[in-house]
């Protein structure tokens, strides 16, 4: 594992040994969109399984992954009555496929407004757009973007979740290469059948 150093707390993190492994499947993607796209799995207020597309935003640390979601969504009320998740990765290039177990850090909120200032207009202007979900309306308004004189809206968050479990399914080979980590296990490293 590698060491680093989170340069805000000063404190020493450990890089679990899975990371550089994603970062070269995402790496033989080249710069195509879909390369930070992932599935997120939730649980419906129904108690139904949900899923739907998210944009990959970052890490915090070493195994924190963040996304951004709108508050007047569906996921983000599954989220306060559930915050357990499983996200799926397909990068399709690298014949891999990581699928993470974790939680949302519910008390995790900061730096909103950097990562809101960081969005292009164009990433900005979905917060501008009606409530998710609902009817659409005749006339409503769907900005194309926002730019950097709007303030952070209220709907905008930051999801840090929290990864416990990754699995990595490796195609490439045969048999196909199964591995698993989990946190619990100070990440080490289980082989599985496929």
């Amino acid at each position: 594992m590698t060491e680093r150093t989170n340069a805000s707390s000063g404190t020493t993190s450990t890089l679990p040994p899975w990371r550089p492994l994603l970062k070269g499947a995402r790496e033989r993607e080249g710069r195509q969109p879909a390369a930070r796209w992932l599935q997120l799995a939730t649980t419906g207020l129904d108690g139904t399984p949900r899923v739907r597309t998210l944009v990959f935003r970052g890490w915090h640390g070493g195994d924190r992954l963040e996304l951004y979601t709108d508050t007047r969504s569906a996921k983000f009320e599954e989220l306060m009555q559930q915050p357990q998740v499983e996200l799926c990765w397909l990068l399709p290039k690298a014949k891999q496929q990581y699928r993470f177990r974790a939680k949302w850090l519910r008390e995790e909120q900061n730096n909103n407004a950097e990562r809101w200032q960081n969005l292009s207009p164009q990433g900005r202007a979905l917060w501008g757009w009606p409530p998710p979900g609902l009817p659409l309306e005749r006339d409503a308004d769907f900005p194309e973007q926002l730019d950097d004189s709007v303030a952070l809206p209220e709907n905008f968050l930051v999801v840090q979740l929290q990864i416990n479990r990754v699995e990595r399914l490796h195609l490439t080979h045969h048999p196909h290469q199964r591995t698993l980590w989990c946190r619990e296990d100070d990440w080490c490293e289980q082989k599985l059948n496929p």
